[in-house]
């Protein structure tokens, strides 16, 4: 039996283990996957555990992301992002990636929205708003970055300048700005995504309803609720909407898919997670 898992600290809400059960239960895989909740300095430790232990793959969610950099070789795109969610220990040392940028662009290409040659608007510059800036970045025609603390956006700006800087096929302007900078710039934007948790089990939004208009796609990180107030108002503009758990759910199929070698059975991962989000 092949063993994966998700590290966290705390997991116990996690709908990691449903969807990816599924997975191997449609597959007929003789896999297993379990969770573990490391003290909140332990990640390195946990993923050095894991490889010992015979883990096969392990998932990595808050506190660790960053942590458990050391601990593996993360490919180009994670050592990037600066962030490592998903490890596999076939190799040595263990690979580590970041799914979570898959997770955006396939929610978008799950619903039809064109990423090359958008003009993107990221807010939030934590976890989820580096995953997202990296994501959109290559081939959109600009991509603005906005924060709280404007300063945090700008250092994100200039990460992601210097990723693009390799690629001159990439010419993507890149901007950052404060919350108040969505005035200016969600109005002429193409996507939209609110990587920050205003919304969560709130009745809250990070971009108030007078910019958003019918040629937007906006893609919510949250997922509880799956309609959040973006999202609702963003449909009453004409706006295009994904809610969270499309990224939930394609970071988890990019994962499945690099640890085992197989197509994902998306319909069944995505039905085990929407069931457990009832």
């Amino acid at each position: 039996m092949d063993v994966y898992g998700l590290i966290g600290n705390p997991v116990g809400h996690s709908l990691s283990p449903p969807m990816h059960e599924a997975a191997y239960d449609a597959l007929g895989m003789d896999a297993r996957y379990v969770t573990f909740e490391p003290d909140a300095d332990d990640g390195a430790a946990a993923v050095e555990a894991a490889a010992t232990l015979g883990v096969a793959g392990l998932n990595v969610t808050v506190p660790f992301k960053r942590d458990v950099l050391d601990a593996v070789e993360p490919d180009d795109l994670a050592a990037e992002v600066g962030a490592v969610n998903t490890v596999d220990f076939r190799s040595d040392p263990p690979r580590g990636y970041n799914t979570d940028v898959a997770g955006v662009r396939r929610a978008f290409d799950h619903h039809g929205v064109e990423r090359d040659g958008a003009s993107a608007v990221v807010v939030g510059a934590g976890g989820a708003g580096r995953a997202a800036a990296f994501a959109l970045a290559e081939g959109a025609a600009s991509l603005h970055i906005a924060n709280r603390t404007a300063r945090r956006a700008e250092s994100l700006a200039v990460e992601v300048r210097s990723a693009l800087a390799d690629d001159p096929d990439t010419p993507t302007a890149v901007s950052a700005g404060g919350l108040d900078s969505l005035a200016e710039r969600v109005p002429d934007a193409d996507l939209l995504v609110n990587a920050t948790t205003v919304g969560m089990e709130t009745d809250e939004t990070p971009v108030p309803a007078a910019y958003l208009h019918d040629g937007l796609a906006v893609l919510d990180a949250v997922y509880a609720p799956l309609e959040t107030r973006l999202l609702r108002e963003a449909g009453e503009a004409g706006a295009t909407t994904v809610d969270g758990a499309w990224m939930l759910l394609y970071q988890g199929v990019e994962a499945f898919e690099r640890w085992t070698g197989e197509d994902a059975p998306v319909d069944a991962m995505n039905e085990a997670l929407r069931t457990g989000l009832e």
